[in-house]
């Protein structure tokens, strides 16, 4: 029987099961349905390494008493460990975010499975996948060109609103991502409606933007879109611009 604490458990790839890790060390043989060979954590004369297929999984365990994490880094080493397998990333929608003259920076893709990432060209027709060092405003000569303009949580949210004849922006990072000084400066002296996702994250966000317009804009809104989780949803449930425009009433933020 093998124990519950037997060993680590990896997900195998294709051709990487237990046979074949066994037979990448010394004296390997088939022994109890699984196989046993030299451990390479110690000097092993006598084969005191433990492998078995379990689920599509490899269990191993060296009974002369090495540490699991040793075992397991020492079969890496060798290149005789399972990898976790990657699922592939399909690039779903790209988001440019400009300068102020319309030329972009960098973009914003979302992928599926759903993640975000940043990139920017690296000049040799490549990408470079990080953080771009100028972090803009999305659609940021939109924003110096409008005097009333959406704010919300994601470029998704700001096609929608844009769709539908608003200016809207907001910032690569989701709600984490911090508000810089700079974002402040582009909206300064606009009309802004700040509009939050409806979680904790969304409303804390929209607090923070708030703190830092205040006293900067012209007048500062806050509107909640209570039909949906974003504008995105909201305008999916079958809500329209025009309905938007009679809820521009949105309670003004005192400066």
């Amino acid at each position: 029987m093998w124990p519950a604490c037997a060993g680590r458990v990896a997900e195998g790839e294709d051709n990487m099961n237990a046979a074949y890790i066994a037979k990448g060390l010394k004296k390997a043989r088939e022994s109890g349905g699984g196989w046993v060979a030299c451990c390479p954590c110690h000097e092993d004369n006598n084969p005191s390494l433990s492998l078995r297929d379990a689920d599509g999984k490899v269990l191993a365990k060296c009974h002369a008493g090495c540490e699991q994490d040793a075992v397991v880094e020492a079969l890496k080493g060798l290149g005789l460990w399972p990898k976790r397998k990657r699922t592939a990333r399909r690039i779903v929608a790209e988001y440019n975010y400009t300068d102020a003259t319309g030329d972009v920076l960098y973009q914003v893709v979302r992928t599926d499975p759903k993640g975000f990432l940043q990139r920017y060209r690296d000049g040799a027709g490549g990408w470079i996948w990080k953080k771009h060092p100028q972090q803009v405003l999305y659609h940021l000569r939109e924003v110096l060109e409008s005097p009333i303009v959406f704010v919300v949580e994601g470029e998704k949210d700001a096609e929608q609103l844009r769709e539908h004849g608003f200016t809207a922006t907001t910032n690569a990072g989701g709600a984490k991502a911090p508000w810089l000084p700079e974002f402040t400066t582009a909206l300064a002296g606009r009309e802004v409606i700040l509009v939050p996702d409806r979680d904790a994250a969304g409303y804390a966000r929209v607090k923070t933007i708030a703190r830092a317009l205040l006293g900067k804009v012209m007048r500062l809104f806050y509107l909640e879109l209570e039909d949906g989780k974003d504008a995105s949803e909201w305008f999916e449930r079958g809500h329209s611009e025009l309905e938007l425009i009679h809820l521009l009433d949105p309670e003004e933020i005192s400066q």
